[in-house]
């Protein structure tokens, strides 16, 4: 086990020793509760946010319904979360650093302390290729990356996904063009680049995992310092094989409500979070099955594991020249 797996589980299974609600204090819907993924179903936070909402029902004994709201590179679905009322029963699911860079691209105006956040598993970047596509490793990308350029076509979920995010890294260490073709999520990126739409996609390792193991895509590389090993297929290298200056900070998803709802809501959910979340055996399941990191964390740690992350992609929108607010003018400054 990695020391980032001991530390995260580690801090996980510290928090079942807080006190438990007062009784009477509890949240207790008495409708359906709302979480909306802005995503399109079948991709990484569809998959994590139905399981997510399967141990909410349980632990709260009431619905949550995960409802699909793709567009906009997330910051739909999101934004509908946030002008929702501010009662609890709407929630929104993701990627944290898409909520921490959505006011840095101009496309929403929220940042990462807006939210109250609980968060399930992180994740890997990974580049894949379309087997007929005769490119087997990150380096044979690379060569045909300078030779073909802007006429290379990369499919990812949209600007701000994190197969953009990691491309944009791959940018801004190697000075490469590519032409970027966008869709409403991860897993239309993946079937896109598995039937040959487009020769490579840049998606999450969760995403792409049973097609790789079916052997319809080739992992070129993960965004990691070290090699990951998926069950069933075996090691994918680490970019920093080829390029070890990239960063690859962990990417955290998980779900969240505005700040503002009531109080018991909050603790509420933490208190599953603590109970619940941190032994979900589903969840567990699920990161190993896909190669993903086990991550129950929720408040004031949730936001300053995730920070890492949005601090160094606010900056890559910066010098990319996709950013429309500076990240230093929101107080977001370089790592």
């Amino acid at each position: 086990m990695t020391t980032t797996r001991r530390t995260l589980l580690g801090a996980a299974a510290a928090g079942l020793a807080a006190p438990a609600l007062a009784q009477g204090a509890a949240w207790r819907p008495d409708r359906p509760v709302t979480l909306i993924v802005p995503w399109a179903a079948g991709g990484s936070t569809d998959q994590m946010a139905r399981i997510v909402a399967a141990e909410l029902e349980a632990a709260i004994g009431t619905r949550f319904v995960v409802v699909n709201q793709p567009g906009a590179s997330g910051s739909i679905g999101t934004r509908n979360a946030l002008e929702a009322a501010r009662d609890g029963m709407t929630w929104a699911a993701g990627a944290a650093v898409d909520v921490g860079c959505y006011k840095v691209l101009g496309l929403l105006d929220t940042q990462l302390q807006d939210w109250n956040l609980f968060f399930a598993v992180a994740n890997v970047n990974t580049l894949v290729a379309n087997p007929q596509a005769g490119i087997r490793d990150f380096g044979a990308a690379m060569e045909a990356f300078r030779a073909r350029g802007a006429s290379l076509a990369v499919a990812t979920a949209g600007v701000s996904s994190a197969g953009h995010n990691m491309m944009s890294a791959v940018r801004a260490a190697t000075g490469i063009n590519y032409r970027h073709a966008t869709y409403d999520g991860g897993n239309p990126a993946m079937i896109a680049t598995v039937g040959g739409e487009t020769p490579m996609g840049a998606v999450l390792l969760v995403e792409a995992a049973e097609m790789i193991r079916a052997r319809r895509l080739v992992p070129l590389a993960v965004q990691s310092e070290q090699p990951v090993t998926l069950q069933g297929f075996g090691e994918i290298p680490p970019i920093t094989r080829w390029l070890p200056n990239v960063p690859a900070p962990l990417n955290y998803f998980g779900v969240w409500c505005p700040k503002g709802v009531p109080q018991n809501v909050v603790d509420t959910v933490s208190q599953v979070w603590r109970d619940r979340i941190a032994n979900s055996q589903r969840l567990k399941d699920y990161a190993a099955q896909r190669a993903a990191v086990f991550a129950p964390l929720h408040g004031q740690q949730a936001h300053d594991e995730a920070w890492k992350m949005v601090r160094q992609t606010a900056w890559l929108y910066f010098d990319g020249g996709t950013a429309r607010v500076s990240p230093d003018t929101l107080g977001i400054q370089r790592l």
